[in-house]
């Protein structure tokens, strides 16, 4: 698969097929990925918590707010759940520069290597952050940034222009999702 297949399929997946486990060798690996990504002055500053044992999942699951622009939409029900998370966390005393370009990087290492493998995964930034760190006893030395759920998507996500200038992601009728990308002539100035 070419790099720009990857990208094409690397979208934010929300529903899984619950069917299909994760394991902790499959989420070790991403990290492998995420390990490799350049960072900034080199400090590597993040660290990452893996889970994909039904317990944890299940706690991990309720602090999680799924999709802003779909309000109607509480998340993937029962069946539909990531089988996987990692929790994305970085030192507490690592400078802003160095968490804002490794954290990107990393996260779209971990995303497009989960696509490589037949799974997806959706990066989640709104949770309560205390809430995550009690549940999951993180350590005081680190913060959570994202979790990133993952599983084999069992959604269908489709790129389409953007229209009137709205980017906002939709659903429509038969629950395919639709995500808005602006035109490359609209991105080089």
């Amino acid at each position: 698969m070419t790099l720009k297949e990857l990208m094409r399929r690397c979208r934010s997946y929300r529903r899984f097929n619950e069917k299909r486990a994760i394991t902790k060798e499959e989420l070790s690996e991403l990290i492998k990925l995420a390990r490799l990504a350049p960072s900034a002055r080199n400090a590597q500053p993040l660290r990452y918590m893996l889970s994909c044992d039904r317990v944890t999942n299940k706690a991990i699951f309720p602090l999680i707010a799924w999709a802003g622009y779909l309000k109607e939409w509480d998340g993937p029900e029962e069946g539909e759940r990531p089988t996987g998370y990692i929790i994305v966390l970085k030192e507490r005393d690592a400078s802003e520069c160095s968490v804002l370009f490794d954290a990107g990087l990393a996260v779209e290492s971990i995303l497009l290597g989960a696509v490589e493998i037949g799974l997806g995964g959706c990066i989640i930034g709104a949770y309560p952050k205390a809430e995550l760190k009690k549940v999951l006893s993180i350590p005081d030395s680190f913060d959570p940034l994202y979790i990133i759920a993952l599983g084999e998507p069992s959604e269908t996500v489709v790129i389409e222009p953007v229209k009137d200038d709205d980017i906002k992601y939709w659903r429509d009728e038969e629950s395919v999702h639709h995500v808005p990308k602006r035109d490359v002539s609209d991105l080089i100035v």
